[in-house]
């Protein structure tokens, strides 16, 4: 079953829940506060590689889960 995001309008907590894929889009209840929460899109981050074989993030800037500004500081391949 694969992992999908959510966050709660009520609460602004974000969370993840394993559930089929005929009930992804459903939404679920808040484990923190117990209202209704929807789906989220999940944040992904491309990278490519020069030449050299150095990884950095497309554009130039780090992903959303990194604070920093090279992705060869998270070893991201």
């Amino acid at each position: 079953m694969p992992i999908y995001e959510y966050v709660c309008a009520s609460c602004d907590n974000k969370f993840e829940m394993l559930r089929p894929f005929s009930r992804a889009d459903e939404a679920t209840e808040c484990p923190k506060c117990g209202k209704k929460a929807e789906r989220a899109l999940s944040t992904i981050c491309c990278f490519s590689k020069d030449e050299s074989g150095a990884t950095s993030s497309v554009a130039g800037s780090s992903c959303a889960g990194c604070s920093s500004s090279s992705c060869a500081t998270c070893h991201a391949s």
